[in-house]
C-alpha cells in the first residue's frame, strides 16, 4: 500500500460534477427526445432528474474510486491510465443504470424492455461522454501536487 495521494478538493469535485451534468443535458437531451419519442419538455424533466441521481452517484462513486485507487497505487486520479479510465467509466454507468431504470419506467410509462433499451442507450452515450469529459477535465484542472512547506529563507536568517 502506498502513501495517501491528494484527492480533488470538495469545491473542485462540485465543479466537476456540475460541468459534467450540465454538459450532458445540453448534448444528450435533444437526441434522446428524438430517438425515444418522449416529448422534449418531458425529456428535459426526465434527464434533469436522472442528472440529479447521477450527480449524487458521481460524487460518491468518483470519490470512492479515487480513494481506493490512491490507496492501492499511490496515484492521483489525473494520472489514471487508459485501461483504468475505461473500467472507471463502465463501472460508473453500470451502477447508474441500476438506479435509473425504474425512474425511466415511472416517468415515461415505457415498458421495462423499452426503458431498458433507452437506459442502455443513455448509458452508452454517457459512458463515451464521461470518458472524454473526465480526460479533458483532468487535463484542464490537474490535481496540484502536495508540496512540503519549507521555511522561508528570510525568516530563518533572522
Amino acid at each position: 500500500m502506498s502513501a495517501k495521494p491528494k484527492l480533488r478538493s470538495f469545491p473542485d469535485r462540485l465543479r466537476q460534477i456540475a460541468m459534467f451534468e450540465l454538459g450532458g443535458l445540453v448534448l444528450i437531451t435533444p437526441p434522446f427526445a428524438w430517438a425515444s419519442g418522449v416529448p422534449l419538455t418531458d425529456s428535459i424533466g426526465l434527464l434533469a432528474l436522472l442528472a440529479l441521481v447521477a450527480a449524487i452517484w458521481n460524487g460518491c462513486y468518483n470519490t470512492s474510486f479515487d480513494w481506493v485507487e490512491g490507496r492501492l497505487t499511490g496515484r492521483t486520479a489525473d494520472r489514471r491510465p487508459l485501461r483504468l479510465r475505461v473500467l472507471h467509466a463502465v463501472g460508473f454507468e453500470s451502477g447508474l443504470l441500476v438506479m435509473t431504470l425504474p425512474v425511466i419506467v415511472a416517468w415515461t410509462g415505457m415498458g421495462w424492455v423499452d426503458a431498458l433499451i433507452a437506459d442502455i442507450a443513455l448509458a452508452i452515450t454517457y459512458t463515451l461522454y464521461a470518458f472524454v469529459f473526465n480526460l479533458g477535465y483532468d487535463r484542464f484542472f490537474p490535481i496540484q501536487p502536495v508540496r512540503d512547506r519549507l521555511p522561508d529563507p528570510v525568516s530563518v536568517e533572522r
